[in-house]
């Protein structure tokens, strides 16, 4: 049977509602580049609840193998024993054929499939660094809109360069597990400088209490200005659920501190400005990809080989364009 589409305002007053069907249709939406997603994101724009502080946005990141989608299984069931509402985003690796998501959410967390009071959406990375999608930013709005009170972002997995979560998240949980070299890897990675919470999962594991020391031992290193906030390092068993109470507790205090101390607030100006400058250089390249533009920037490379320019005063030239 056909259907008739549905505009943006009235899918927003849909998923206002909790409907799922409407939230993902949003999502997908915001992931497909959408040609209404100028009309989404207005539609979107008066709930988001600058007042009530917005959802808090909580990263989970971790090198491969440390138990990021069981740890976050178990945040959700923390969260809603507490009676919130969560929302989860799990970035995915891409699949190279289809460029979807190539493992699926209600594989990773089904038990919490059938709850109303929570969503869950894998998201292809899509070739994008930094751990998450590109349509992550967007999709969190959808979430914010839709009421969640947490939405957890589960990133791909860390790597060396791969801390833009920190970025896009109010606190970044770090996950960690013995026997895998983490501590060495937090350091070189740089990741003692983007947590905010560091959880050793696998603690029943043999060495978690040694990752536990040296951890400590590096924070308590970092110069850190007075009154900044210090991370704590928590041991959890993510399969048996244990530590995740100590974790939920952490990010509330920490939500807390961000807050009275102004952290949260530069966060979220941090993220909403990258977020304005990831759409404004997109529709720039459009702009660039066209034929017109194509062959002026043929002819200013031109240019600047011939040494009549140089690649600055050509860029200063395109950007006038």
């Amino acid at each position: 049977m056909s259907r008739r589409a549905e505009s943006p305002d009235e899918l927003v007053a849909r998923a206002r509602e909790g409907e799922a069907r409407a939230i993902g249709r949003l999502i997908s939406q915001v992931e497909d580049g959408s040609p209404v997603l100028r009309d989404v994101m207005a539609a979107l724009a008066p709930y988001a609840d600058g007042a009530r502080g917005g959802p808090h946005i909580v990263g989970l990141t971790g090198s491969p193998g440390v138990g990021k989608s069981t740890s976050t299984s178990a945040l959700v069931t923390e969260l809603r024993r507490r009676d919130l509402r969560v929302g989860v985003l799990a970035v995915d690796p891409s699949s190279p054929f289809s460029g979807g998501a190539l493992l699926g959410d209600r594989i990773r967390m089904s038990e919490h499939a059938t709850d109303p009071g929570v969503f869950i959406r894998s998201m292809a990375a899509r070739g994008h660094l930094g751990g998450v999608s590109r349509a992550t930013p967007q999709a969190l709005r959808v979430l914010g809109a839709a009421g969640y009170d947490v939405i957890l972002v589960e990133t791909v997995g860390v790597g060396q360069s791969e801390v833009e979560i920190a970025r896009l998240a109010d606190t970044t949980i770090v996950l960690l597990a013995p026997g895998m070299g983490d501590g060495i890897q937090a350091f070189k990675a740089g990741i003692l400088e983007i947590g905010d919470v560091f959880a050793i999962n696998k603690s029943d594991r043999e060495g978690a209490d040694k990752v536990r020391r040296d951890l400590r031992s590096m924070i308590s290193l970092a110069d850190r200005p007075e009154g900044a906030w210090r991370p704590p390092v928590i041991k959890t068993v993510a399969t048996e659920g244990q530590g995740a109470a100590e974790v939920v507790d952490s990010i509330d205090e920490h939500r807390a501190w961000a807050r009275e101390s102004g952290e949260l607030e530069r966060r979220r100006v941090r993220r909403t400005r990258d977020e304005i400058e990831a759409i404004a250089l997109t529709a720039l390249r459009e702009r660039w990809g066209s034929v017109d533009a194509g062959n002026r920037l043929d002819g200013l490379a031109h240019a600047v080989i011939a040494g009549e320019s140089d690649p600055y005063a050509a860029a200063d030239a395109l950007l006038e364009d």
